[in-house]
């Protein structure tokens, strides 16, 4: 029996939260070449949909919708279209992500604001699709975390730079999202459900000279992820290569955690 196959994502249905930014761009490409009939989903469904149209040019199946993934009633509302229409989903992409707070002095309404969607939003996605998974018997959640929910912040990385102050909301709802991780895999298990976390590293994004360099040299493989680092991960633990797999942590950070 030959083992490749298990890596397609072939004749699966994914949804990918947020398709457009950082990391969900490359993401929806990766995920739409190994295979799967991909939906985007986020509040800004216009950009998603210029997304879809680049991918299905070239021959991917992507699909564009919207949803508030602070509104309850939207994620319901998608859940029924995407259901309605595809069945019950064999996998699910937590990457959308609100970043109200801009530094340590942010207010405590955009903290709230920050919970509302980062915490409470990502734990109704988990409730409501991972619920129609289970009803199914299958299927794979795989949480866009970050190795910030693993370990303190690193101020002399910023030392000089001007790019400015950390947040306390992006480290504490990382930091949950690590464990909510762990409580839907316990509690879909049963049902051959698998939620993972892919706490991913610094990504390359035009930073200054400076924090490039501290931050490279960190890392084991001496470098920032660039945009061809996390998709293959992330079919891994959506593909059926990994359906021993469930409740993990997965640090894709070049060995920055590990050092």
């Amino acid at each position: 029996m030959s083992l490749l196959p298990s890596f397609s994502l072939q004749d699966k249905v994914i949804l990918l939260t947020g398709g457009a930014g950082l990391y969900g761009r490359t993401l929806a490409a990766s995920l739409a070449e190994a295979g799967a009939t991909l939906i985007l989903a986020s509040r800004d469904s216009a950009k998603l949909q210029v997304v879809a149209e680049e991918e299905t040019a070239k021959g991917h199946k992507v699909f564009a919708e919207s949803l508030d993934q602070g509104d309850e009633a939207s994620i319901i509302a998608l859940k029924d279209r995407l259901t309605e229409r595809f069945g019950a989903l064999h996998g699910l992409v937590n990457n959308a992500v609100l970043r109200p707070m801009k530094g340590a002095n942010g207010s405590a309404e955009q903290f709230a604001e920050s919970m509302r969607v980062n915490a409470t939003g990502v734990m109704l996605m988990h409730r409501h699709f991972g619920a129609v998974m289970a009803e199914a018997g299958r299927g794979s959640i795989v949480n866009i975390g970050s190795i910030q929910g693993m370990i303190g912040p690193s101020y002399e990385l910023y030392t000089g730079t001007a790019m400015g102050d950390m947040p306390p909301d992006y480290w504490f709802h990382k930091g949950g999202m690590a464990n909510l991780t762990r409580f839907y895999a316990a509690l879909f298990g049963p049902k051959a459900v698998r939620v993972n976390c892919l706490a991913a590293g610094g990504f390359f994004n035009n930073q200054p000279e400076l924090f490039v360099q501290r931050y490279s040299e960190h890392t084991m493989l001496g470098r920032m992820a660039d945009d061809t680092d996390l998709g293959g991960s992330v079919i891994f633990l959506l593909s059926d290569a990994s359906r021993y797999v469930t409740g993990v942590n997965l640090p894709v950070d070049g060995g920055y955690t590990a050092k």
